[in-house]
């Protein structure tokens, strides 16, 4: 399998599923098997997701995708800024031979998207997945991954076993280790006071974003008690989104896990991605 180097040297490997113009995409190309998969199943996501994504794509698209988020959680980054994040991206998009290219993300993967963008005049369109492009919670997500380095460095407990009806991420223990939560730590404090309003300007390329509408995750006290709204914003600020250039799109009823599955993005991200190299 070929491997792009990343920033800091480690090489992360990609697939590229068919041909056509070229789509970037940070998912998992390699279906989950085993526990793995039954874990991923009792919450509620599908072990295959990146996987179906590709496929899902790649009849009408060159799909690059590469497992960025698992890279770097076997491989954390000394430090992870949204310069990295963005040289990272592009070291995929070069090693693959994308010269210009669209761009897909989801939660954090769309936060990389969005600074992507503002550091290259490649992208050829720019999809954000659970993570508005403005009124993001930055500040919140700063508390929420300081509050997760913590327990890092605290002795782990037993792992919850899975509900399979809704995924409960405040009520998630973290497994990761100090290294791993320290690079995630460190990328929110680089966007504090991140102008997102100024920002808006110098995205030159077609965009898109789109949220659940139930996608609003109350954290517990010992996560900073914070709120995590990602649909609100949409919806309030959709007049101000679409003024500035962005497609919005609520997905009904769908919390932050049912809007990343392949069935609730792939009606929206494919016509889209389809009318934009059309034009």
């Amino acid at each position: 399998m070929p491997t792009a180097t990343l920033h800091d040297g480690t090489r992360v490997a990609y697939e590229i599923h068919g041909s056509g113009p070229a789509v970037l995409l940070p998912v998992d190309p390699v279906p989950k098997e085993g526990a793995p998969a039954e874990e991923l199943r009792r919450w509620g996501m599908d072990p295959a997701l990146g996987r179906i994504l590709a496929d899902g794509l790649g009849d009408a698209f060159q799909v690059i995708a590469f497992d960025y988020e698992g890279h770097r959680m076997r491989h954390p980054a000394a430090a992870l800024t949204p310069g990295h994040l963005a040289a990272d991206l592009l070291a995929v998009a070069d090693a693959a031979g994308a010269g210009r290219f669209a761009y897909y993300g989801y939660s954090w993967l769309a936060l990389a998207g969005l600074q992507l963008a503002l550091r290259t005049d490649r992208l050829a369109a720019l999809a954000m997945g659970g993570f508005p492009p403005l009124g993001g919670p930055y500040a919140q997500m700063l508390r929420v991954t300081a509050a997760a380095h913590a327990m890092a460095q605290r002795p782990k407990s037993p792992a919850p076993a899975g509900g399979g009806e809704e995924y409960d991420w405040s009520s998630v223990d973290v497994a990761a280790d100090p290294a791993q939560t320290a690079q995630f730590l460190g990328l929110y404090q680089s966007l504090a006071g991140f102008d997102e309003a100024a920002a808006q300007s110098r995205i030159g390329c077609p965009r898109l974003c789109f949220a659940g509408s139930a996608d609003v995750i109350a954290y517990g006290p010992e996560w900073g008690g914070v709120l995590v709204d990602i649909a609100g914003p949409l919806s309030r600020d959709r007049a101000r989104l679409e003024a500035a250039g962005w497609q919005v799109r609520l997905l009904q009823s769908l919390d932050h896990t049912g809007a990343m599955q392949p069935g609730a993005v792939l009606p929206v991200l494919r016509p889209w991605l389809a009318e934009v190299y059309a034009a």
